[in-house]
């Protein structure tokens, strides 16, 4: 396990000061997504692999002043490129291992994660936690800024049956982890699955 944290260090730790010019038009979409949170004023929400923290500003917009928002993500450099950008100021940015987030059970509202599922060493334990942060009754986001084809296209790859993000197979997934999947969307321009904790 260690050794896949530590690849996913080096892989976005060596991207990170140039993330933001690779995936320039996403901001939209990323509003839009969030905007399926339905979250409320005051409410508690997590980014889990927030990376440069893009999600940071619409979701400090969704929660407004008297929100939470926390920004999680393993690679230092990343946080920095967060800082850098000042969405330091729009959430609290935490060094964390998504796996094992040092946050007490039940404390968000809604917990929103964008291209994180697939750089989990093990996807299922990475969902447990953060069904564990989520209280009962709360929200996840799941969300890429394209689609399972176009990311597949992107990296040189087909798409199988037994694809993490194929929706059986997510489903199953999420269920065993905690999580009831309440909406699937897989569009060329947008992945988006929304899931309920379970009580």
């Amino acid at each position: 396990m260690s050794d896949d944290r530590t690849r996913v260090r080096e892989f976005f730790g060596d991207r990170a000061a140039g993330w933001e010019r690779r995936f320039p038009d996403d901001g939209p979409s990323y509003a839009a997504a969030i905007g399926r949170l339905e979250l409320r004023r005051g409410s508690r929400v997590l980014d889990a692999g927030c990376g440069t923290g893009r999600a940071l500003p619409p979701l400090r917009s969704a929660v407004g002043p008297s929100g939470v928002v926390v920004g999680a993500d393993l690679t230092c450099a990343m946080l920095r490129e967060a800082a850098r950008a000042g969405r330091d100021r729009e959430g609290h940015l935490l060094l964390a291992d998504v796996t094992a987030l040092p946050l007490r059970s039940g404390a968000f509202d809604a917990v929103f994660a964008a291209g994180l599922l697939s750089h989990l060493p093990d996807p299922a334990e990475g969902l447990r936690e953060l069904a564990r942060v989520a209280r009962p009754g709360g929200t996840l986001a799941l969300f890429h800024p394209i689609g399972r084809a176009a990311l597949a296209a992107r990296h040189g790859r087909r798409l199988t049956p037994d694809d993490l993000r194929a929706q059986p197979v997510l489903r199953r997934l999420l269920e065993r982890s905690g999580w009831r999947m309440t909406s699937y969307t897989d569009e060329e321009t947008r992945f988006l699955v929304l899931a309920s904790r379970e009580h």
